[in-house]
Parts: C-alpha cells; sequence; structure tokens
C-alpha cells in the first residue's frame, strides 16, 4: 500500500454536534418528540448517506444548511495522522461544501494530505466513481495500491472496492446502524473508532 485516502465528515470529523442542531431544528418546525424524530433518522441512516434531511423530508420539513461551524476532529484524528503520513501518501475522498482545505487547515491536519479531491469543487459526488478516479489520477497511483477509509458502505466502501481499492469501515456516527447485507459491501476491515487505525497500518 502507498496511499490512504480518508473520507470526513464522520471519519476523522465529529459531526455530532451538527446533527445535534438540526435534528432540534426539524422537530422545533414539527412540534413532534426528538426521539420520534430520531427514531426515523436512525431508519434512514440504514440507507442513506444524508439521513437527518431524507427524515425531515419524509416529514416535509426543510433544513437550514450544513453548519460547519459545529464540527470537530475526533480526539484521535491528529494523532492517527501524523503517525500514518510518514508512512504513507495521505489523501481526501470526500463529499463536502466548497472551502475543504481551508476548514482542514484550520483544523491543523491538512499538512498531512497530499491530494485532496472534494464534490464542491470535482463536481461530482461519492458513490459516483469519477471521484475516486480523480483522486487516484492526481496521486498517481493504482487502485490496487491504495486504501479508502469511510463510515459509509454505500459512499465509501462499495464504490472503492469496485475500482479495486482495499477498503476500511469505520463505524462511527450514523454508520452504527448499516449492516452489511452482500460481498459487494463488505470492507477488507472493520474498526468502531478512527483511533483503532493503528492497530492496521
Amino acid at each position: 500500500m502507498k496511499w490512504i485516502f480518508f473520507d470526513l465528515g464522520a471519519t476523522l470529523v465529529d459531526e455530532s454536534d451538527v446533527y445535534k442542531s438540526r435534528c432540534e431544528y426539524a422537530t422545533r418546525q414539527l412540534n413532534v418528540d426528538l426521539a420520534e424524530f430520531l427514531n426515523k433518522v436512525h431508519e434512514e441512516a440504514k440507507k442513506s448517506p444524508t439521513p437527518i434531511r431524507a427524515a425531515a423530508k419524509a416529514y416535509g420539513v426543510s433544513l437550514p444548511e450544513w453548519d460547519n461551524s459545529l464540527e470537530k476532529l475526533y480526539d484521535a484524528t491528529d494523532r492517527v495522522l501524523s503517525k500514518l503520513h510518514g508512512k504513507y501518501k495521505l489523501g481526501i475522498i470526500a463529499n463536502q461544501s466548497l472551502g475543504t482545505q481551508e476548514r482542514i487547515d484550520h483544523w491543523g491536519i491538512g499538512k498531512y494530505f497530499d491530494v485532496v479531491v472534494a464534490s464542491a469543487e470535482a463536481g461530482c459526488a461519492k458513490p459516483d466513481l469519477k471521484i475516486f478516479s480523480m483522486a487516484l489520477k492526481e496521486a498517481n497511483c493504482e487502485p490496487d495500491e491504495a486504501v479508502m477509509v469511510g463510515d459509509r458502505l454505500d459512499n465509501d466502501i462499495v464504490p472503492a472496492k469496485k475500482l479495486g481499492m482495499k477498503t476500511v469501515w469505520v463505524r462511527q456516527g450514523y454508520a452504527i446502524y448499516q449492516s452489511i447485507v452482500d460481498e459487494s459491501q463488505r470492507p477488507d476491515h472493520i474498526v468502531d473508532g478512527i483511533g483503532e487505525l493503528m492497530d492496521l497500518f
């Protein structure tokens, strides 16, 4: 392996405060119990990479723009990246709004990445194979020389496997509600937190 590519949200970046804010907003608009709405979110998380939006849509509610200011790194993120950076080339393949490089620089982790391919700038989004191919081309890397690390079976694991990349499923955030139903979704490795990557690489 020469390259490790990462998703951002719920992989390196803890989005739980954004989730909380959006769920509270939706329930205020609906005047429904938060527990009831969360049950719908958790059900949607099994099949949708944007479960809060999907749940809100089911109730007929429009959500505000995603609030990047509520995002934060997982405690282990910097430690893991600093150790892997000396052994591998690192990249990002993520569905993100404009300004991904600025955000990772703000968090102090931009220096670890040689390639950053985000959907807003790339003009395509996961699970489209095109965004993965763009990152591999920019890295001058063959698929079998790369690992994709992400929290979504549908957005991260399945497309990366189709291209021939190795895969690591990080069961953080709403990924805990997904389950493997066929071999196309089966990752090479499963971890329950980003800190566990050090046991693999």
